[in-house]
C-alpha cells in the first residue's frame, strides 16, 4: 500500500467514525471528559485522578515543577493539594497531554518512534510558548491556549499510532496531496476526543491562516507559538510562508528583550513539563 492509499484508507475509516484508540488513551480520555465539567466536585476530581496512577503521579509532579511553583513554595505531597495549585483547567490539559502522549507509546518501529518523540517535543514547546504568548501578547486565556497547543498535533499522533499498519505513510509526497487527507483525519480525531468547538476551529485554521496584526485570537496564539517553536513537527507539511515583512512586524509587539525572555521561559517550562509527563 503506497502513501496515497494508506492516507485514503485511514481518512475513509475516520469519516465513518472508525478510529482505533489504544486502551490507555481511552482510559485517560474518560478522565478528561469527566473533568470537563466545571462543576465537578473536588472530591470527585481527586477520585478520578487517583483511579489513574500515572495521572496522579504526574499531577503532583507538575504541581511541584517550576512551571506552577515559581515562588519556590513548599512541595505538595498529595493529589488534593496538587489540584488546588494547578487548577481544573490545567488538570484537564494534563489529562489531554496523557491522551496525546499515549498515542505514541505502543509504536514498535524505531523510525516511527523517533518521529513520535520529535512530534511530542514540538507539542511541548508550542504548548509552553502558547501559554506565555496568551498571557503576555494576545491576552487570550492562557489555560485554553495551553490545552489547544497540547492537542494541536493530535491528528498526526493518531497517524503515527497507525503507521506500523501502513508503512506507506513514510513515503515522500511529491504531489502534495497529503494535507487534504490530514485535514479530514485531524477533524475526525478532534471530534472523537470532544475537543471544544472554539479550540477545534483554531487548530484546523492553523493550516491555511496567516497571523493577523496585532495578534489577538487563540488562532493567532497558536500560529505564533508554532512559528517560534525551536522544534518542528516531523509530519507537518511545508507551512505557508509568512509574508516577507512578517519578522519585522512581529518586532512591533515582541521586542528583542521580550523575545529572549519568552523563549527562555518556554524552554524552562518545556523542561518542567517533560519531566512531569515522562513516560
Amino acid at each position: 500500500m503506497n502513501k496515497l492509499e494508506a492516507y485514503g484508507h485511514i481518512a475513509a475509516l475516520a469519516i465513518r467514525g472508525d478510529l482505533v484508540f489504544p486502551t490507555s488513551v481511552n482510559a485517560a480520555l474518560r478522565v478528561q471528559l469527566a473533568l470537563d465539567d466545571p462543576e465537578c466536585p473536588i472530591d470527585e476530581a481527586i477520585r478520578l485522578v487517583l483511579a489513574e496512577p500515572q495521572l496522579a503521579a504526574r499531577t503532583v509532579a507538575l504541581a511541584n515543577s517550576a512551571m506552577f511553583n515559581r515562588t519556590g513554595g513548599p512541595e505538595v505531597t498529595n493529589v488534593r493539594a496538587a489540584i488546588m495549585r494547578i487548577g481544573y483547567h490545567n488538570l484537564f490539559a494534563l489529562a489531554a497531554a496523557m491522551v496525546v502522549r499515549q498515542f505514541g507509546s505502543k509504536i514498535a518501529d524505531p523510525a516511527l518512534r523517533a518521529k513520535a518523540e520529535q512530534l511530542w517535543q514540538h507539542t511541548v514547546y508550542v504548548a509552553c510558548l502558547a501559554r506565555i504568548i496568551a498571557r503576555d501578547v494576545t491576552y487570550t486565556n492562557p489555560d485554553t491556549a495551553l490545552f489547544a497547543a497540547i492537542v494541536h498535533e493530535v491528528g498526526n499522533f493518531y497517524l503515527l499510532s497507525r503507521a506500523d499498519e501502513f508503512p506507506g505513510l513514510l513515503e515522500d509526497d511529491p504531489e502534495n496531496w497529503q494535507p487534504a487527507s490530514e485535514e479530514i483525519i485531524t477533524r475526525e480525531v478532534l471530534n472523537k476526543l470532544n475537543i471544544p468547538e472554539p479550540v477545534s476551529t483554531a487548530i484546523q485554521g492553523m493550516r491555511d491562516s496567516f497571523l493577523q496584526i496585532p495578534p489577538e485570537s487563540l488562532l493567532d496564539t497558536l500560529l505564533l507559538a508554532n512559528h517560534l517553536s525551536p522544534v518542528a513537527s516531523p509530519l507537518q507539511a511545508a507551512p505557508r510562508e509568512l509574508p516577507p515583512h512578517s519578522e519585522s512586524v512581529i518586532d512591533l509587539f515582541i521586542d528583542e528583550e521580550m523575545m529572549e525572555e519568552l523563549l527562555a521561559q518556554a524552554g524552562k517550562d518545556a523542561e518542567a513539563m517533560n519531566a512531569a509527563l515522562l513516560v
